[in-house]
């Protein structure tokens, strides 16, 4: 009975487990200065390990930078001042889903795609408030003033 009961306890909690590792999208590798992470409206302080959500925004502060590597080997750099939100995030090569969308509000970020934009180059794009940045398998700076 206690078998039993464990095995249920188990396949109740797998879903769970395995969604939650699916919506981690990335971590912080290397953080300077101030910057922090919003979550569900929320303040996280940015420090390195601290594992990224689609739906978050890093923020830094004018001394800030961030350091970050997504799931597919994508390295995102942000400079001081920089807010960017992480829109889209899909890798999945087996099951042929693939997508990454940022959307940069301010500030300066510098971009080296990795695996997504090598298997689908059309699924990767940075999107600015004067326009999108789409994304073919390459490394990009830019810039956005507040």
């Amino acid at each position: 009975m206690v078998w039993l009961r464990l095995l249920l306890g188990m396949l109740v909690l797998f879903p769970v487990a395995t969604l939650a590792a699916e919506e981690i999208v990335g971590s912080i590798k290397t953080v300077e200065g101030s910057a922090v992470v919003v979550r569900d409206g929320g303040l996280l302080e940015a420090r390195p390990g601290i594992r990224l959500l689609r739906g978050d925004v890093l923020r830094t502060g004018e001394n800030g930078r961030i350091g970050v590597i997504f799931r597919d080997d994508t390295l995102l750099s942000l400079g001081g001042d920089t807010e960017m939100a992480i829109e889209q995030f899909a890798f999945a090569p087996g099951a042929g889903r693939f997508g990454l969308v940022l959307h940069m509000i301010r500030g300066v970020a510098a971009f080296l795609s990795g695996q997504i934009a090598k298997l689908a180059p059309d699924a990767v794009r940075v999107e600015t408030p004067v326009g999108t940045v789409g994304v073919r398998g390459t490394r990009f700076l830019i810039r956005i003033e507040g």
